[in-house]
């Protein structure tokens, strides 16, 4: 995979999939970052009609580091691990009961910090790690309290990006009133912080034609026309492929471990005519239930997603909207007995577009 940064030349418009119509909800929403069907919509219109493209992200880069999601299973600095790998030594042991039904309760086995302490805290907390901490996390299952510190000198590892509304009025012939009917709304824009891209990862054959266009390439990406600058990172590649090394060894490891969802995840199948999500693969069985390997997660409230769906009509292809779906947040831990890979043939093709990409977390029971 080769990494490209995606540079706005403007503000960023990007709403999410309700109705609207001014006057009946005067807001539009706007998401970001933005999901893997936009972020595909976009590069395809540098493409030829039909060829594949898969990808990665979108991550942040911040002066060509590769920034990622914070891992969600930490209380302020301290790890998060199921309560089964630990009863031994946990004074809950004969104090808990969970319903065997649901993934293994999640503790610090340690004494969490007090409310106020861990609001204080967390507000010097980066939301966006770069690389090398991220590195450093995969091969030892932990970030230190000094890794968690945002660098003071950098803007944006809090959250990259600000949000603009921009109230739009349209008025009344002949007077100097906003109209009374669909006359008024507000929508709101996004602007990244100087120095900050998005960053995405493209696969051989679509690098191959990028680099065979003119530069610079500029790209839309979202409403009203504006555009993004797009260009190839060499040193975006290093910071990936190291990690992405790291990851492959921990894969191959046996016994637990922890995988590190990066990018939003969408765990989908068809049920009684419908599409069902869940935070986690289906294929994924409960250790403590199932006989499987799956014992528990780490995770926020789910992202709605809106999909496309591709037409081919009499040799002219176009897309509507699809049925709007649920992912997983990006910074979610799975715990796992033994690594699993994701397989399920929807989960592959998700994939593709960016979505349902995990890391894989050293975890070293002597350490923990």
């Amino acid at each position: 995979m080769y990494w490209y940064t995606l540079t706005p030349l403007d503000i960023l418009l990007l709403r999410d999939a309700k109705p609207f119509t001014p006057g009946e909800r005067a807001w539009a929403g706007s998401v970001f970052p933005p999901n893997g069907h936009t972020l595909a919509g976009a590069i395809r219109s540098l493409l030829p009609q039909g060829q594949q493209l898969s990808l990665i992200g979108s991550l942040f880069s911040y002066k060509e580091t590769l920034y990622f999601p914070r891992p969600l299973g930490f209380v302020g600095s301290k790890p998060l691990y199921p309560l089964s790998w630990h009863l031994e030594r946990s004074s809950l042991k004969t104090q808990m009961l969970w319903d065997k039904s649901q993934p293994a309760p999640l503790s610090t086995l340690e004494p969490p910090p007090s409310e106020n302490e861990q609001k204080e805290t967390e507000k010097q907390y980066r939301s966006w790690l770069p690389a090398t901490v991220i590195d450093t996390y995969l091969k030892t299952g932990n970030i230190t309290d000094d890794a968690w510190l945002r660098d003071e000198t950098i803007e944006g590892e809090k959250q990259p990006w600000e949000v603009e509304s921009r109230p739009h009025n349209s008025i009344e012939s002949g007077t100097r009133q906003v109209k009374d009917a669909d006359g008024y709304f507000v929508e709101n824009g996004i602007r990244l912080k100087k120095g900050w891209s998005l960053a995405i990862a493209l696969d051989a054959a679509t690098h191959n034609h990028l680099q065979s266009l003119t530069a610079p390439l500029t790209v839309r990406l979202g409403g009203e026309g504006h555009r993004v600058i797009l260009e190839h990172s060499p040193k975006l590649d290093q910071q990936w492929q190291t990690i992405h090394n790291t990851s492959e060894q921990n894969l191959q490891k046996q016994g637990k471990a922890i995988a590190y969802l990066i990018t939003p995840g969408i765990f989908e199948r068809p049920h009684k005519g419908q599409a069902t999500c869940r935070p986690y693969p289906w294929e994924w069985k409960l250790s403590h239930n199932d006989g499987g390997h799956f014992v528990s997660l780490a995770t926020e409230k789910a992202i709605p997603i809106s999909p496309r769906i591709q037409l081919d009509k009499d040799g002219k292809k176009s897309s509507i909207p699809a049925p709007q779906v649920f992912a997983s947040p990006p910074g979610t831990l799975y715990y796992l007995d033994q690594p699993q890979t994701p397989n399920h043939p929807r989960t592959q093709r998700n994939r593709d577009l960016g979505y349902s990409h995990l890391l894989w977390v050293n975890y070293s029971e002597s350490k923990n």
